[in-house]
């Protein structure tokens, strides 16, 4: 089958190029003499470039017509990247006008992971002329992604491809192999951010994603930040900056992009198919980490939801034509498409966990109510996600929460009581950690165990004053407890790990923002804290 625009060629010409599928090129050449001079001789005959697909063996897989000024390469999808990210296939075709390589033809060697692009120049009648053809390039000082390179004629075209190729590859999986383990089976991500923000803004926020990946047990290689004029509808991120991501993924093994922006169900699919690599964004990373996370049924259930209703509007399919519009007598046919029976179901249990949602809630406002009753001072922990929450509430009540050094370590509502001299006590909730634009729709999911601090009488904004931006941090919790509507209940904020900071600096900051200091791991440290816990609650006892 010939591939390209076939229009006005004669029945003799397709037949002729037909035949090209037959041919054998030696492992060793990039194209034989013979084959040069049939494709530029043909190309000079019908005014338009033609070219041809070769795999490592010399087999032809394509044969492509172009018009005047460039061919249009088909899907290559179905044939895999090896080790080193190359695909074992090589593009050469003819040029009218004798000019090198265009930025397009580049583009090409880089977005589809060729082998080698070649251009064959069409000299005096029809005999073929020079030849242009590049690689890429495995990662250099210089930062260049590909070598262009040059032969006077296709008789000087001194170069065995065999061996090259075997020298090329195993360069790209050496360099691969200084950058990454490749034994680790880890996903191996590279962080993408494509904003109008400022620059310090931009990197602190991949700072924070580059946290989420490694809470997600994914191996970050490398990050690239784009602020264009302009975004890209299709791609959000500029063609030239597509080609970068792929060229440094083939010199650096990734497998997985990761956005710090949402991105449309319709971009995620633009970029996954241009690049061949796995794409997700900010919002569904931290979807992952939260069903990893996630032990009650309660924390189960809230996430399920949220994957879910993210999921919906990004399932894809094809044959939408057999939708079945209406049902009974005359609406029977094809029936429905493997995607709607999809969305359907996912419909079905959405509404089957919502329901399962209210269920539960029943069951915990019936144990809020008791405790209400019960006339016991409820505190609820809130703060930036890795603040130390929960370390305080094992330090506070001698529990054994799970704590570990990584964001979102904690999803579930854990409730202890604190008991204080004379009979006190109070009761102790730790929630889930905030983030700085938290999406919605995980806000919305995580609202049951969110509802746990309507019904608290203080909130301590427990806050990691050894973080360079801990005052964003404070700034992103006080804006979504604003969303909640808490905002009305008392609050009393605690800078934790004091011990990690310059004791100068501690008074100063504890006098602006109003806090009492501590380190969670240094329960000497409490004694304030705990001090002002009996003045709010038991005032007037001395």
């Amino acid at each position: 089958m010939i591939h390209g625009n076939l229009s006005g060629l004669k029945s003799s010409q397709v037949k002729a190029l037909e035949r090209i599928y037959r041919r054998r090129i030696p492992a060793d050449q990039i194209i034989t003499p013979e084959l040069a001079r049939f494709l530029s001789e043909l190309s000079a005959d019908v005014r338009r470039q033609l070219g041809v697909i070769i795999d490592r063996q010399g087999t032809v897989e394509y044969v492509i017509v172009g018009n005047d000024r460039e061919i249009v390469i088909p899907d290559l999808s179905d044939y895999g990247l090896g080790r080193s990210g190359l695909r074992g296939l090589r593009c050469i075709h003819t040029h009218l006008r004798g000019e090198p390589l265009s930025q397009d033809d580049l583009t090409d060697l880089a977005l589809l992971r060729l082998d080698l692009m070649a251009a064959v120049a069409v000299g005096e009648r029809g005999l073929p002329g020079a030849v242009h053809y590049a690689h890429i390039l495995p990662p250099n000082p210089e930062k260049k992604t590909a070598e262009i390179l040059f032969a006077p004629s296709i008789h000087e075209l001194d170069l065995d491809l065999a061996a090259f190729l075997r020298s090329l590859d195993a360069e790209l999986e050496r360099k691969m192999a200084e950058t990454v383990d490749l034994s680790d089976r880890r996903e191996k991500a590279i962080l993408v951010s494509v904003t109008h923000a400022s620059l310090q803004e931009t990197e602190d926020s991949l700072d924070e994603l580059a946290e989420l990946a490694r809470t997600a047990d994914v191996l970050v290689l490398d990050r690239l930040i784009q602020r264009p004029r302009r975004i890209n509808p299709k791609f959000l991120m500029g063609e030239g900056k597509i080609k970068e991501v792929i060229i440094r993924a083939l010199q650096q093994g990734a497998t997985l992009l990761i956005f710090d922006q949402d991105l449309s169900p319709a971009q995620v699919r633009a970029i996954s198919a241009i690049t061949e690599m796995k794409v997700i964004d900010r919002t569904q990373l931290i979807l992952d980490i939260f069903a990893r996370r996630a032990h009650t049924l309660d924390g189960k259930v809230q996430v399920e939801l949220a994957q879910l209703k993210y999921i919906l509007p990004r399932l894809s399919g094809k044959g939408t034509a057999l939708s079945r519009l209406m049902g009974g007598i005359g609406g029977r046919g094809p029936g429905e498409t493997k995607l709607e029976i999809d969305r359907r179901r996912i419909r079905d249990r959405i509404t089957h966990l919502e329901g399962q949602l209210k269920s539960m809630a029943k069951g915990r406002l019936q144990r809020r109510q008791r405790r209400i009753r019960a006339g016991v001072p409820i505190v609820s922990i809130v703060g930036y996600t890795n603040a130390g929450k929960s370390t305080l509430l094992n330090a506070l009540t001698q529990s054994e929460v799970f704590t570990e050094d990584l964001l979102f370590a904690t999803l579930d509502t854990s409730t202890r009581r604190l008991r204080f001299p004379r009979d006190h006590e109070v009761i102790i909730t730790d929630t889930v950690g905030f983030i700085r634009e938290l999406p919605k729709s995980l806000l919305g999911a995580f609202s049951a165990t969110l509802e746990e601090l309507e019904d608290a009488d203080l909130i301590l904004h427990v806050v990691d004053l050894s973080n360079p931006r801990f005052e964003e941090q404070i700034s992103a919790v006080e804006r979504i407890l604003t969303d909640l509507e808490l905002d009305r209940i008392p609050r009393l904020m605690i800078f934790n790990k004091t011990d990690l900071v310059d004791a100068g600096e501690i008074a100063p900051l504890c006098r602006r923002f109003e806090a009492i200091p501590i380190s969670a791991r240094q329960r000497r440290t409490f004694e304030p804290l705990l001090l002002e816990l009996e003045r709010r609650f038991w005032p007037g006892e001395d």
